[in-house]
């Protein structure tokens, strides 16, 4: 199959790349630079030059290929109503490029878009409250294309998405923790963060691009919740820094753009999931991977 593969040189996006070639499928990436379409030149695969913004570049992208997977997103906390907006058009794009053909379209959203407090499962509808709402206007537009002739589904990325090149929120909490002279975790730290590692999260794209049906909704989730405390006596140990509570109100003083995702409690199951795919996550869960210390060099 040929498969037109969104943020191809992104963390999550690159290991999807690599799945995908190891189980036979061609893969063109988006490619928004000459050094992006190196990259993907060096991983095996073909580039498409264009960008996320740019919805001529992607309709070709997705018009010549079999099947379509969209990892890319722009991660401005700054603005991620912005972010959500530019993502929901991309979306609307690869869709109308792949209309009446029933191709497979994999779309990424978000745990973080359903309600806290609670075991999240696939079926659960999003939550306008939730931290992740600025997703759901995309969730959205990917499962109405399933009303047009394309197969499309959709895998919930958990908060954590880890593992080794991993830049995102573990790598930022250790920086934190680092900065201030403390692991710190907010309130009595029992707020849980879903985790997978990205290796495990690159085959369940695959298997969804393979096999799922129009309109389904995939959680890919290894670790259902793992206590924020828990997280954080984990760098703590790793640093040999003190391990700390802070209140809500200085989660933006200590966490700065990070607190108001450290502050979720948004567990999840991906019970469905493994039941309707047959994925199994094999690597190591959030806890061991920190352990591992790959984190953790200069």
């Amino acid at each position: 199959m040929r498969v037109f593969v969104t943020g191809a040189t992104g963390f999550i996006g690159a290991a999807v790349v690599q799945e995908l070639i190891g189980a036979g499928h061609h893969v063109i990436g988006l490619a928004r630079s000459d050094a992006a379409a190196k990259v993907l030149a060096a991983a095996g695969a073909e580039a498409h030059r264009g960008a996320l913004e740019d919805a001529d570049s992607l309709r070709r992208g997705a018009a010549g290929a079999d099947g379509v997977v969209h990892t890319a997103f722009i991660h401005d906390f700054s603005n991620i109503a912005a972010a959500g907006e530019i993502d929901r058009l991309a979306i609307e794009a690869l869709g109308a490029a792949l209309a009446v053909s029933e191709r497979p379209f994999v779309v990424t959203s978000a745990i973080g878009l359903l309600a806290a407090g609670r075991v999240g499962t696939e079926v659960d509808a999003p939550d306008s409250n939730s931290g992740g709402a600025h997703r759901i206007a995309s969730e959205g537009a990917a499962l109405s294309l399933a009303s047009r002739g394309v197969r499309v589904s959709v895998v919930r990325l958990p908060l954590s998405v880890h593992g080794e090149g991993d830049h995102a929120f573990i790598p930022a909490l250790i920086r934190f923790a680092r900065e201030k002279g403390v692991s710190a975790y907010l309130g009595e730290g029992r707020n849980r963060w879903p985790a997978v590692h990205r290796l495990d999260a690159a085959h369940l794209f695959r298997l969804a691009l393979e096999k799922g049906p129009a309109g389904a909704k995939f959680h890919g989730v290894a670790d259902e919740g793992v206590p924020t405390r828990d997280i954080a006596d984990a760098i703590g140990r790793r640093l040999s820094v003190p391990v700390v509570s802070k209140s809500l109100n200085q989660a933006a003083d200590h966490f700065s753009w990070l607190g108001r995702f450290f502050a979720l409690d948004v567990p999840a199951s991906s019970t469905r999931t493994q039941e309707e795919l047959g994925w199994r996550p094999r690597q190591p869960g959030l806890l061991s991977d920190i352990e591992r210390g790959h984190y953790f060099e200069a």
